[in-house]
């Protein structure tokens, strides 16, 4: 299967890219850098992309499990190299999950399935980036 994105500038540091489903987001950067600050940065895009991959997957499995939570969080963060080209050496994602009376061990093994088994994002990561992970359990 192939993913085709069509990216088009926008003028100044400014581009609009497209998704295989059609939808669009602006990448930009900080007014300092040369930029409108409008859009998403391309580095913590991908941040984004690997909390939205492993979300995805966790909350598809706990519905299946039919486990109840009220919410659910994840913090991601990126630690840079210090040279050009500059990329996440490490990387870390919380996983935050709210609610009462919370299946601890149904959403550990949600999260584990998703970090060990199907997000392809996280697979990307590692194959460049330490990729550190933990749970976070807020019982009301």
């Amino acid at each position: 299967m192939e993913h085709k994105v069509i990216t088009h500038w926008k003028g100044n540091s400014q581009f609009e890219s497209d998704n295989p489903s059609g939808k669009t987001l602006l990448i930009d950067t900080s007014v300092e850098d040369g930029g409108y600050n409008s859009g998403l940065r391309p580095k913590a895009m991908m941040l984004s992309a690997l909390a939205g991959c492993s979300g995805l997957d966790v909350v598809s499995i706990l519905n299946k499990m039919k486990v109840d939570i009220s919410d659910f969080r994840m913090d991601t963060y990126g630690e840079l190299t210090e040279e050009h080209p500059k990329y996440y050496h490490t990387v870390s994602v919380e996983y935050h999950f709210y609610g009462d009376q919370l299946n601890e061990d149904k959403i550990k093994k949600a999260v584990d399935l998703s970090i060990e088994k199907y997000c392809g994002v996280m697979e990307m990561f590692r194959r460049f980036a330490k990729v550190n992970t933990s749970i976070h359990y807020h019982n009301k």
